[in-house]
């Protein structure tokens, strides 16, 4: 199983994935690329760091969103990508969700669909309304790159005196981190399947 993270920022997401391979967590499963539109971004170093073969493909350098999109589309099937994994990736998918079908994986810091029309740090608005169980949701992502089919939620408790840094890093490290590891094993492995808007674990 071929895959590639889109990947923009610290790479956290990411590092969980490459944690995964080194400690052999994955089997059938190899990381070909990671695609990201800055840089200078921290992700970058960090697929360096894991002798990974690392890209970037510049949103300033293509005359719209969806040109670009094309251009990373064309970049994964050139690499006979099966598996486009996304960890933080902050552009939009444009034409890619079309071209990989069901084949797009994901996280998110919310338990879906709880603040799904939150539009700034989730895990602020959680500790602003008081909630005492927050948590991350997997997924194929949709036609517009936003959560589609829900995969698997893990809950993670509130703390007294949290912040959001040390609730959002909570969250990454405690539920994102082990959501898309599982998703990927299972992906690789043949065992999960999209049927309508549902998932099927085979």
């Amino acid at each position: 199983m071929k895959a590639a993270v889109l990947a923009s920022g610290d790479g956290a997401k990411l590092q969980g994935i490459l944690d995964a391979v080194y400690f052999g967590e994955l089997p059938g499963f190899e990381l070909v690329a990671v695609i990201s539109p800055e840089k200078d971004a921290y992700v970058m170093q960090r697929a360096l760091n894991a002798n990974i073969p690392a890209y970037v493909v510049d949103p300033d350098l293509f005359p719209t969103m969806t040109t670009h999109s094309m251009a990373v589309a064309n970049k994964l099937k050139d690499m006979d990508v099966e598996l486009v994994i996304l960890a933080d990736y902050d552009v939009p998918l444009g034409v890619i969700p079309y071209q990989f079908k069901n084949r797009i994986i994901g996280t998110c810091p919310r338990l879906c669909p709880a603040f799904e029309d939150c539009e700034g740090d989730v895990c602020a608005a959680v500790l602003a309304r008081g909630c005492r169980v927050t948590g991350a949701t997997s997924f194929f992502a949709d036609g517009d790159g936003g959560v589609g089919c829900i995969i698997d939620q893990k809950a993670v408790a509130v703390r007294d005196g949290d912040t959001a840094e040390s609730l959002r890093r909570r969250v990454t490290e405690e539920a994102e981190w082990t959501l898309l590891t599982e998703a990927v094993k299972l992906f690789s492995a043949g065992r999960l399947a999209v049927r309508g808007n549902r998932l099927v674990r085979q």
